[in-house]
C-alpha cells in the first residue's frame, strides 16, 4: 500500500483517480481492524493520504464521505461502507451512461 499512496500523491489527471481508488479500497480492507489508523500507518501510509484520496474522490462525485451531526467526517464508517458495498448503485449507473456515449 506504500507504493500505491507514493503513486497518488505523484500523479496527476484520470491516473490520480486510479490510484486513488486503488488505496482507498486498500484501506478499506483493513477498515474492520480495532485500531484501524495505526495499521494504515504501520502499513507505512500516512493517515493524511487516505483522507486526501477519499476527499479527491469526494470532489470528483466518485463517493460521498459519510457525516456525523455535527458535520465532522466519519472516514472510517464511509471505509466500511465501501468494503460492504463496493459498487453502488449510482456508480453503476454513471458508468453505464458514460460507456453509452
Amino acid at each position: 500500500m506504500r507504493e500505491i499512496a507514493k503513486k497518488y500523491r505523484a500523479s496527476r489527471g484520470e491516473e490520480r483517480l486510479l490510484w486513488a481508488w486503488k488505496l482507498v479500497r486498500g484501506a478499506a480492507s483493513l477498515s474492520d481492524a480495532q485500531r484501524f489508523w495505526e495499521e494504515i500507518r504501520n502499513l507505512g501510509v500516512k493517515e493524511e493520504d487516505v483522507k486526501d484520496a477519499l476527499r479527491f474522490l469526494e470532489e470528483l462525485g466518485e463517493l460521498r464521505i459519510k457525516r456525523s451531526v455535527d458535520g465532522r467526517r466519519l472516514y472510517v464508517s464511509t471505509l466500511k461502507g465501501i468494503r460492504r458495498n463496493p459498487a453502488t448503485l449510482d456508480r453503476w449507473i454513471r458508468r453505464a451512461k458514460l460507456q453509452g456515449r
